[in-house]
């Protein structure tokens, strides 16, 4: 079982920067691919970012695509997104995932590939 645990959500201005944190523990992920997903309420979830356990592919939402940056320190179970110029549509609940990935490149962009959950950190881009 792998617990995850995000942090460093919060209240941004639009145009500043916010970086997400999600802590993985139980076992290490280091094989496993990860990604952050976000949530407003009556949309489904969406993949925002993706990354494979190497760290070496991505993946990124066209939304986001030039403004955050998804990586991860494996040595320190831990994953990150960094937002930069968050903008008002980019409020939402967001969400960390893991998922045991076969090959060292895989990233997965779909909510049903994923196996763990966090249980979401609030972002609010707001002035």
């Amino acid at each position: 079982q792998v617990q995850l645990v995000e942090s460093g959500g919060g209240l941004v201005q639009p145009g500043g920067s916010l970086r997400l944190s999600c802590a993985a523990s139980g076992r290490t992920v280091s094989s496993y691919a990860m990604g952050w997903f976000r949530q407003v309420p009556a949309k489904e979830r969406e993949c925002v970012a993706g990354i494979s356990w190497s760290g070496g592919s991505t993946y990124y939402a066209d939304s986001v695509k030039g403004r955050f940056a998804i990586s991860r320190d494996n040595a320190k179970n831990t994953l990150y997104l960094q937002m930069n110029s968050p903008r008002p549509e980019d409020t939402a609940v967001y969400y960390c995932a893991a998922k045991i990935a076969k090959y060292s490149f895989s990233v997965y962009y779909t909510e049903g590939a994923y196996d763990y959950w966090g249980q979401g950190t609030q972002v609010a881009v707001s002035s």
